[in-house]
């Protein structure tokens, strides 16, 4: 639930195409199985405990740990749920609310001990612990008795997990959940051994499951892992694990990153950078040819909008928020944010690389807007002049996207005053039950390929304020019935098709402007291979990373 950043924020967030010239699955030239990968961190640390993270399917851990569910990822295709761990994606029964798992035949931990459903019902229980605070937390909410439970460490297990034999598991919800099978792909559905499972111990010798086991870590520096001898391939149908070594060297100063996988000499030649690059860097590769083929961009991803809200003054009125629609210029903010580059114009709630989502555009205009029909929305609600403040981050880039806003509604004689604010007191402040603004620059990437992620969070009446995420205080009981409906069924095609409808449903009611799907890019050294950025996520899969020979 981590994905919920400013327009600007400099973590990689997006997702897309792919590395100019390469397919899908291709490879950058010839592969080779062997050597080291080194990928670039600016972290201090790499953090290893599944319980506490947010990491993806397809990033770090998932190099050293299996879930039950994986993604599987390309680009130019919608991501899909498969088996990790599970001979499928989940057998569901009592009308949504029981899911079943079996495991695979064969499965190991790197100590050589095999792995069963106790392992991975320990996993999930270790999340529940106060020491292991800070990951993905879905699963909190739907198990039955997971509002009360504490962990395992006091010695109680939770009972809503059932092993009935050291192959399958059973997970009872308090609720149906069609997107159970994406919850099984977090971190932590992946096994913990009990006598590995201690809090302050497991992230410093972590027994893993993935093709990759930890030899070394010195942080601040770096942290190495090797091959585990016991990872099948032919129980893995996702991670390919073709280097025999991966060393996250850490504190890395991204501007020097860049600059020595360009130079791609000594180990920067089998290296990539895992953040996107920011405008200085960008620019940097893009006048150098041969680094410029070595930059993977994405063609579209996290939604980038102006949260308005709904029950503040003047825009409680739909036709004024319908009339800020139209008078935002798209084309500014674009070029604010560093042009083609940076993002493609959006429309929709739901994002590229999500199954069922429709393209559409209710409030047609051109990309400048039209603030000939803006005025006349706001004639006919009565208004004709309008004062909003618009709280933004107080960083040289936020700031020149915000003003690009500030003058595209001036356009409509709506005068917009910015509140900047430091990082930390703007993700409070947008988060509060009773903003004190009416406008802010917001950015969303989903923490799983589903509608359901793209919509619930921002829109979902309880998801207003104490720390949530639905900043336009947007309240419709007919959208939270639909919502409720669409993460009940059990049908894929049919929950698609219900979050295609509740987008357009939401977006009648005005109470976000989307503006870009924003791109970023990613820069390779000249010896890695299979480096793309698939539909979704934002991120290369570090899974299928291979080394030229």
């Amino acid at each position: 639930m981590r994905r919920f950043t400013t327009a600007a924020a400099a973590v990689a967030v997006a997702g897309a195409l792919v590395l100019t010239g390469c397919s899908s699955h291709d490879t950058t030239g010839s592969s080779k199985s062997g050597g080291t990968l080194t990928l670039l961190t600016p972290a201090t640390t790499v953090s290893l405990d599944p319980a506490s993270s947010q990491n993806l399917a397809t990033t770090t851990l998932g190099l050293i740990d299996r879930r039950l569910t994986t993604w599987d990822v390309e680009p130019g295709k919608d991501a899909k749920v498969v088996p990790d761990l599970a001979t499928n994606t989940g057998d569901v029964s009592d009308n949504g609310k029981t899911w079943t798992y079996t495991l695979k035949s064969g499965l190991k931990f790197s100590d050589g001990s095999p792995v069963t459903s106790e392992d991975i019902k320990y996993g999930i229980e270790r999340s529940f612990s106060d020491q292991l605070q800070g990951g993905l937390s879905y699963h909190k909410t739907l198990l039955v008795g997971g509002d009360s439970y504490t962990g395992p460490f006091d010695g109680k297990s939770l009972d809503s997990i059932e092993t009935p034999n050291d192959k399958t598991i059973v997970f009872h919800l308090n609720k149906a959940f069609g997107d159970w099978p994406w919850i099984a792909s977090m971190p932590a559905f992946s096994p913990v051994k009990q006598s590995n499972g201690s809090p302050v111990d497991y992230s410093k010798a972590p027994i893993t499951t993935g093709p990759y086991k930890v030899q070394a870590i010195k942080d601040g520096t770096a942290l190495t892992l090797v091959r585990n001898k016991y990872w099948s391939k032919s129980t893995d149908a996702v991670r390919t694990a073709s280097a025999d070594k991966v060393v996250f060297l850490e504190s890395q100063n991204q501007s020097t990153a860049v600059q020595n996988l360009i130079n791609g000499t000594g180990p920067y030649k089998d290296a990539f950078d895992v953040q996107y690059l920011g405008a200085s860097d960008l620019a940097s590769v893009t006048h150098n040819a041969a680094a410029k083929s070595r930059l993977a961009t994405s063609k579209a991803g996290p939604i980038q909008y102006l949260s308005l809200n709904t029950q503040r003054g003047e825009l409680a009125n739909l036709k004024v928020r319908q009339a800020i629609e139209y008078a935002v210029d798209k084309q500014s903010y674009l070029v604010a944010s560093g042009g083609d580059q940076a993002g493609t114009y959006a429309s929709t709630l739901i994002t590229p690389g999500i199954a069922g989502r429709v393209d559409y555009d209710l409030y047609k205009a051109p990309a400048s807007g039209d603030v000939a029909k803006a005025k006349d929305l706001l004639s006919q609600a009565g208004v004709s002049s309008l004062t909003l403040t618009l709280l933004t981050q107080n960083d040289a880039a936020s700031l020149a996207q915000a003003q690009a806003i500030q003058q595209g509604l001036k356009r409509a004689n709506i005068t917009v005053t910015l509140k900047t604010e430091d990082a930390d007191s703007f993700y409070t402040d947008v988060a509060v039950s009773h903003p004190t603004f009416d406008l802010a620059l917001m950015s969303w990437q989903p923490d799983f390929p589903s509608a359901n992620s793209n919509i619930s969070p921002l829109f979902d009446s309880s998801q207003i304020g104490n720390g949530n995420f639905n900043v336009s205080q947007y309240s419709n009981p007919s959208v939270d019935a639909a919502i409720a409906a669409a993460q009940a069924e059990v049908d894929p095609q049919k929950a698609q098709a219900d979050w295609a409808a509740i987008d357009k449903q939401i977006m009648a009611d005005a109470p976000v402007v989307p503006l870009i799907y924003a791109k970023q890019s990613f820069l390779r050294g000249a010896g890695v291979g299979n480096f793309f950025i698939p539909s979704f996520p934002a991120y290369p899969d570090y899974r299928t990373v291979t080394l030229g020979k």
